[in-house]
């Protein structure tokens, strides 16, 4: 059975392509270049915006501020825990020793 003919066909046979250049392409050309040029830099949030509105960028940097939250809650729970061990080595100090003042802190390596 033979297939009814592409309405495409008869456009792509009348097709030719133009004899000399195109006159006056390259201003053309370079005038959308600025346009786009000057539309891309608008500004700071911007440039920040077009970044992470890629996946993998979007992806890296909330994997980064979620290390960077474990990190300073890490440094958060240090400091923490060295007060504490710091009072506890005072209190124990005072315990043995009940003559020892309170004002004077014990010299802990």
């Amino acid at each position: 059975m033979p297939l009814p003919p592409d309405p495409l066909d008869s456009l792509l046979n009348r097709w030719k392509t133009p004899d000399g250049p195109i006159p006056n392409l390259e201003p053309e050309v370079w005038s959308r270049v600025r346009e786009l040029e000057r539309t891309r830099s608008q500004g700071f949030w911007q440039e920040i915006d077009a970044w992470l509105s890629r996946p993998p960028f979007a992806a890296l940097f909330v994997a980064c501020c979620a290390l960077l939250g474990l990190f300073l809650a890490e440094v958060r729970i240090n400091r923490v825990q060295r007060d504490r061990n710091t009072q506890l080595a005072r209190s124990y100090l005072q315990l043995i020793d009940p003559l020892l003042k309170s004002e004077a802190p014990p010299k802990l390596p």
